[in-house]
């Protein structure tokens, strides 16, 4: 794409001391040779990208097959593609903007006001930058601030080295994680740079181009290398670069459940011991070769058992990041304390328990003769239909609960993992009995921003969900239109008992966050393989912090209990 002028900007809620007024020389704009021409505006046009939904009418506009995206070209966009129109900051408005000479201008932004705690991480990472760093690991507790931090930190990374592009990866769902970036970037101010806002499940469409930072949101996305998401990942990222790689920023409150799923930061590493990142290539093979527990075994890479060696290589690891001059990690505990999460015992019915038993040994049977012919396919689609079925069981039971807390005057989250066997009969339930209900989870089922927005306004006294992060429940929020959420205390409850603790961790954020507390149940039936698992969960979460590998003895131990040992890690630990 040609170069295209700088768009100026006043820059709001700025650091106190890593971001200056100064105006830098921009740096050349680098971007992927195009496979196919590029359109053209003529003179008094303009080349408008249209973010068209699927199979949506988009009469007059063309599929670009370089750009993946519908183009318009002419002085004003048509009425009937007016819906289209991408906001700022979004993969679409980004290219519409490489592609004229002129940005569109930006709509005022309600200011946001940095707190000490994310200037100071900003300045952390600044640091970092400065002294020649690859990768940062941000793992700061769900609610700290990482948003604002990250912001911040680009616009200090700007002021010292040529950057005028950056790439943001969010997590799902779009709907409400790229508005909630798009919005944080023009409060904090946007520094003049041009930023492209996108989640992981796109990643692919920004894989072509090139920029000088890229902020990895809930950066444990990529621990897994066998993915497509890991392919797309590396070559936004730089990983395999020498040279003319971005920075890049990393930002997860939970990294990984073992040292072997931290491929993003191997560059890191490589940088801390000196080796080539051709070497680090190889994770498992690198920390293996310095020593650190892990060995080849029959279904590949495993991570020891034993817990003293567990704590030696997390204490080592976390060293090679926290230890350096000027660190290349930083972790802050929620000041507001950790959340409480408790167990809720499910007395089962007679009919309840004879269901449930009946399910249970069919299970067993089943998993017993997927693990005889080593069939891992039969093997997790079994465990899938017990956790559904299991799940069903105990549907009337959280609605009672649910019920309950409504009446007691709490606004409450129910995280489900499953849309037939949980989250409908659980919103239906409560409809019926008057119960008013936000839903978040099913593809295109909701319009989830407006969901979300009807729970904090109280609207709605219940939110069903489906996701894990990237989205806030919690009472007293500042809302996209100045107003705040209600004061109504907040009560989450797990319907099924997490298996991982990334996700588990992650889930409890969504309301225990910003300096308010939430405590969660974890419901459970009574009695039953549910409870050793919620024990296991329960231990995990009250121990459990930013550290790598911090649940990897609760997912085996799980493993155990429903005799999955043999399945890969990813059975339990993936959602």
């Amino acid at each position: 794409m040609p170069g295209r002028r700088r768009r100026s900007s006043t820059t709001t809620g700025t650091s106190r001391r890593t971001t200056s007024t100064k105006r830098r020389t921009t740096a050349p704009k680098r971007t992927a040779k195009p496979a196919v021409e590029l359109p053209t505006a003529g003179p008094g046009e303009r080349v408008w990208v249209l973010a068209v939904p699927f199979r949506a009418p988009a009469p007059g506009a063309e599929w670009h097959p370089g750009l993946q995206a519908h183009v318009w070209v002419g002085a004003e966009l048509p009425p009937e593609l007016a819906p289209y129109d991408p906001p700022p900051y979004t993969l679409e408005r980004y290219l519409e903007d490489e592609l004229n000479e002129k940005p569109r201008p930006l709509p005022m932004a309600r200011p946001l006001t940095p707190r000490d705690q994310q200037c100071d991480g900003a300045d952390a990472i600044a640091d970092h930058a400065a002294a020649g760093g690859r990768v940062f690991l941000l793992g700061d507790d769900p609610g700290v601030g990482k948003t604002g931090t990250a912001i911040l930190a680009v616009k200090a990374v700007a002021e010292q080295r040529p950057v005028r592009t950056v790439l943001v990866i969010a997590d799902r769902p779009a709907a409400i994680t790229i508005p909630h970036w798009a919005r944080s970037i023009a409060g904090f101010g946007d520094g003049g740079l041009r930023w492209c806002v996108t989640t992981w499940d796109r990643l692919g469409k920004v894989a072509t181009l090139r920029f000088d930072v890229v902020v990895a949101d809930e950066a444990h996305m990529v621990r897994h290398t066998t993915t497509q998401r890991w392919k797309h990942w590396r070559a936004v990222s730089g990983a395999g670069r020498v040279k003319d790689a971005p920075y890049v920023l990393a930002a997860t409150a939970t990294p990984a459940h073992t040292p072997l799923e931290l491929p993003y930061l191997s560059p890191e590493f490589a940088a801390r011991t000196g080796e080539s990142l051709r070497e680090w290539s190889d994770l498992a093979g690198r920390l293996a070769a310095h020593g650190f527990h892990v060995e080849r075994g029959r279904y590949g890479w495993g991570w020891t058992e034993d817990a003293d060696e567990r704590r030696a290589d997390l204490a080592r690891l976390q060293g090679w990041l926290a230890d350096a001059d000027p660190p290349a990690t930083l972790h802050r505990p929620a000041p507001w304390g950790p959340v409480s999460v408790t167990g809720t015992p499910v007395a089962l019915t007679p009919a309840e328990r004879a269901a449930y038993e009946s399910e249970w040994s069919e299970f067993r049977a089943e998993m017993q003769l997927a693990r005889r012919s080593r069939q891992s396919a039969k093997g997790r689609a079994a465990l899938l239909r017990f956790r559904q079925k299991a799940g069903l069981i105990r549907v009337q039971a959280t609605v009672d609960w649910v019920k309950a807390q409504v009446e007691a005057e709490r606004q409450v989250a129910v995280s489900v993992e499953f849309v037939e066997t949980a989250a409908d009969p659980i919103r239906d339930a409560l409809l019926d009995a008057g119960i008013s209900v936000a839903g978040i989870y099913g593809r295109d089922r909701f319009d989830v921003e407006a969901e979300r927005l009807r729970f904090q306004r109280g609207e709605a006294a219940v939110c069903v969900f489906t996701v894990t992060a990237s989205i806030s429940l919690h009472a007293g929020e500042l809302l996209p239109d100045g107003s705040t959420a209600t004061e109504t205390p907040r009560v989450g409850l797990f319907h099924q008992p997490r298996f991982s603790g990334i996700q588990a961790r992650q889930v409890t954020g969504r309301t225990h966050r910003d300096g308010r507390t939430s405590p969660w149940r974890i419901a459970f039936a009574e009695d039953t393989v549910e409870e050793q698992v919620a024990r296991v969960m329960v231990e995990r979460l009250a121990v459990s912090g930013s550290a790598a590998g911090a649940d990897t003895s609760s997912l085996r131990e799980i493993a155990e209990l429903l005799d999955a040992d043999w399945l890969p890690a990813a059975a339990l630990s993936d959602g």
